[in-house]
């Protein structure tokens, strides 16, 4: 059985507080006055460090202290959240994910500079010397406060049995309230059972601590916060501190030392002569039961799987699906009753063991559009424009590898509206809108695909810049007629851009190549509509998942084809005199309007003869529709999506293939290009009439 690497759960859990950090100083910069998000964000520091020293990333721990420390004056009211202190932590969290990442490489001077960066941030002086020791920078960035009312505080706390098997350093603590100012501290082992019973995993002892110092009683809570929930915890005041040195004289119990640093007590025998019982704090082991129980059993409630597991348990389902198809046609054709009996079971089983599979694939839209706020934080930065983003439809689940692809093309999208779609704030104010510029991500589920759109409420596409950029690049002839979506879609021509100059943002004309090709591979399409002077909307239609579909299997000449069935609307029949009535024209009436379709047995060159009653399959794409024409509907077909090899990457038709119950093969269509395809024939049928 393999173990989990200690160093690689750090580094995943260090990447979700990271993301906790961003999203908090993100929901900060727009509420500087947010008291919660102030204590989110040092909350989220402050278990960063600690982690980070528990794990061995000194260097992190270290880098990460000045960023708490600054935060920690925003909470004591030394000093105002402010935006540049927002953006200097933010760029200080880049540097952090470099420490977690990449621990013992030359980072330079950059967290140098980033010190000082949030020195200013927080009012601080800059120090003579730049290269000074990270305890000169943490002193400039928290310098010493005036004076304040030292008190003497007596603090009894006892952790959970389990403490030390979670994770928790009840030395560590102890270092915590050392660092507050000078502390005796007391150790209680009456809890400690005889040999026999003692459980090495379990924590017996609790402590007794008076504490000296000028801090208020919130640091001495910020000390145990992400223990605070499962602790015991008793903070008295000592009325001065003659009183709390005369009550440490009069106690009957000696002193216990406990060590600065992390000891095992099983290295150093010799001290446990000094474990002598002294004055009882009590300590509810009954009590506390519930309260451990309910902790672990949350913690039951999420188990973290490599994707790579998913994937492969994703292929297996797959190979499932096609062997209980296999079967069920070998029953179909028996006459064992049994048998029929066992591979309608078995079609039942298969059929949950893929919906589940499916729903353990999925994650939400939200995941991939919280990546954005912090791009557009830094992009209105960069640009001088205001931009607001808005987020709609986060909940939509999405398979996730279709997650992962789609990360690349939307950041294209979005820096594409920020660029070329908002204007500056002049310019806004100038037209009568706002000065903030508003770019919203959405999403929805429409049947087996999801709908996500990327809106701007700028300026729109220029359509004639957008034509004579493609006439004098070559794209297009000169004065050729396009109709309006075909002209929006040359943005996307591999090294198309309308940029006058190239900028960090664009002017090379490759993002939009990417986003093209990307939503290609995914089997999805693209929809434009540009509105001047009110903003552009681009829509990514792409299938909820790549792996297993519903699809319509149907026959053209002697071949076999799978129509994904999210894509179908409804089913017609088409009879040979229809047929032999409508060449030339290929339209069928459809309630009043007029739906174009394709004889796919023309389109394969089946060389075969049409059947006497042929079937017109209605299929969409958003508002489009098309009409395919094939010889027999066989039925439904849990599809296993298998890719088309690299010879067949220029067959546009087809999006895949899949293995059927008798081992053949059944290619699997492409709805946005045959709709796209029965479209354009459809403009070409109107010009020429």
């Amino acid at each position: 059985m393999s173990s989990l690497d200690p160093v690689a759960v750090f580094r995943t859990e260090a990447a979700e507080c990271l993301e906790a950090i961003e999203a908090g100083l993100l929901d900060l910069n727009h509420d500087l006055e947010n008291k919660d998000l102030v204590d989110a964000v040092f909350r989220g520091l402050h278990t960063l460090k600690g982690s980070g020293a528990m794990f061995g990333f000194e260097a992190l721990a270290a880098f990460t202290h000045h960023c708490e420390t600054a935060f920690d004056r925003v909470r004591k009211g030394e000093v105002s959240a402010t935006a540049e202190l927002v953006a200097a932590v933010l760029a200080a969290q880049d540097h952090m994910r470099a420490l977690v990442e990449q621990p013992d490489a030359d980072h330079g001077d950059a967290g140098q500079k980033l010190l000082t960066q949030l020195q200013a941030a927080v009012g601080g002086k800059a120090e003579a010397n730049e290269a000074a020791a990270p305890v000169a920078a943490a002193s400039a960035v928290a310098p010493a406060a005036p004076a304040k009312k030292t008190t003497t505080w007596r603090i009894r706390f006892s952790l959970p049995a389990n403490a030390m098997a979670n994770g928790t350093n009840p030395l560590g603590l102890l270092d915590e309230l050392r660092d507050l100012g000078e502390c005796t501290v007391r150790a209680n082992t009456s809890g400690i059972p005889p040999l026999n019973d003692l459980i090495p995993t379990e924590l017996y002892v609790s402590w007794e601590v008076v504490l000296t110092s000028e801090q208020d009683r919130s640091a001495i809570d910020d000390v145990f916060i992400f223990v605070l929930d499962d602790m015991e915890l008793d903070v008295q005041e000592i009325a001065g501190l003659q009183a709390g040195v005369a009550e440490a004289k009069n106690e009957t119990a000696p002193v216990i030392p406990v060590p600065a640093a992390p000891v095992a007590v099983a290295t150093a025998p010799a001290a446990a002569p000094e474990f002598r019982p002294v004055e009882a704090v009590p300590v509810k082991r009954e009590a506390q039961a519930p309260a451990q129980a309910a902790p672990q059993a949350k913690a039951q409630e999420n188990v973290r799987v490599p994707a790579e597991r998913l994937d492969e348990l994703m292929d297996r389902v797959g190979e499932l699906v096609i062997a209980q198809s296999r079967l069920s046609q070998l029953a179909s054709s028996s006459s064992d009753i049994a048998l029929r009996s066992v591979s309608e079971e078995i079609e039942r089983l298969s059929g949950e063991l893929r919906d589940t599979m499916m729903v353990l694939r999925m994650v939400p839209v939200g995941t991939l559009f919280s990546r954005f706020r912090r791009l557009v934080h830094d992009l209105a930065r960069e640009t001088g424009k205001v931009i607001e983003l808005v987020t709609e439809g986060e909940t939509t689940e999405v398979d996730k590898t279709v997650i992962e692809r789609l990360a690349d093309p939307l950041v294209h999208l979005v820096r594409n509206s920020i660029d070329h779609g908002l204007e500056p704030p002049a310019e806004r104010l100038g037209a009568g809108k706002t000065e903030a510029g508003t770019v919203t991500l959405s999403a929805r589920q429409s049947g087996g695909e999801v709908i996500i759109s990327i809106t701007d409420d700028g300026r729109g596409i220029n359509r004639e810049r957008v034509r004579a950029k493609a006439e004098s690049s070559g794209l297009i002839a000169p004065g050729q007629p396009l109709s309006d979506q075909e002209l929006l879609q040359l943005i996307f021509a591999p090294g198309f851009s309308t940029a006058a100059q190239i900028t960090n943002l664009s002017g090379r004309g490759v993002g939009m190549d990417v986003v093209k090709k990307t939503v290609d591979a995914l089997r999805g399409a693209i929809e434009i509509v540009s509105l001047p002077g009110q903003g552009s909307e681009v829509s990514l239609r792409i299938p909820l998942t790549l792996a297993i579909i519903d699809g319509l299997l149907v026959r053209v000449g002697s071949g076999r084809y799978v129509i994904p069935l999210s894509a179908v609307e409804e089913c017609l029949e088409l009879s040979l005199e229809e047929d032999l009535r409508s060449r030339g024209r290929s339209f069928i009436s459809l309630r009043d309007s007029l739906v174009p379709f394709l004889r796919l047995r023309d389109l394969f060159r089946t060389g075969t003869k049409p059947d006497v009653h042929q079937k017109v399959v209605v299929i969409s794409t958003g508002t489009e529709r098309v009409g395919l024409v094939v010889d027999q509907i066989i039925g439904d077909h849990q599809t296993v999506i298998k890719s088309m090899s690299k010879l067949h990457n220029d067959v546009a038709t087809f999006s895949g293939a899949t293995i059927l119950g008798d081992g053949s093969v059944a290619l699997i269509l492409d709805v946005g290009h045959l709709v796209a395809a029965g479209q354009q024939q459809e403009a070409q049928l109107r010009v020429a009439g």
